[in-house]
C-alpha cells in the first residue's frame, strides 16, 4: 500500500487518514493532525510528533 501510495503521489495530492504511525511515517511529506474537529498542527513528521500540542493531547503530560 505505502509503494502505491508513494508512486501515485508523483503526480497528485493523496489524503490518507491513518492513525499508525509507523506507516503515516514512511509515507508521508507533510502531516495535519486534528483534535476535536479542528487542526492543531500541521508540518514535517518530526516537527509534529515533537510539538508539545500534539503530545499533551495525544500522550497527556507528566504528573508529578
Amino acid at each position: 500500500t505505502g509503494e502505491l501510495l508513494e508512486r501515485l503521489s508523483e503526480d497528485r495530492a493523496i489524503i490518507v487518514i491513518e492513525h499508525d504511525m509507523e506507516f503515516v511515517r514512511q509515507i508521508a511529506r507533510t502531516v495535519t493532525v486534528f483534535h476535536e474537529g479542528q487542526m492543531l498542527v500541521e508540518g514535517p513528521m518530526e516537527d509534529v510528533q515533537n510539538d508539545p500540542r500534539v503530545i499533551e493531547c495525544y500522550l497527556g503530560s507528566a504528573q508529578h
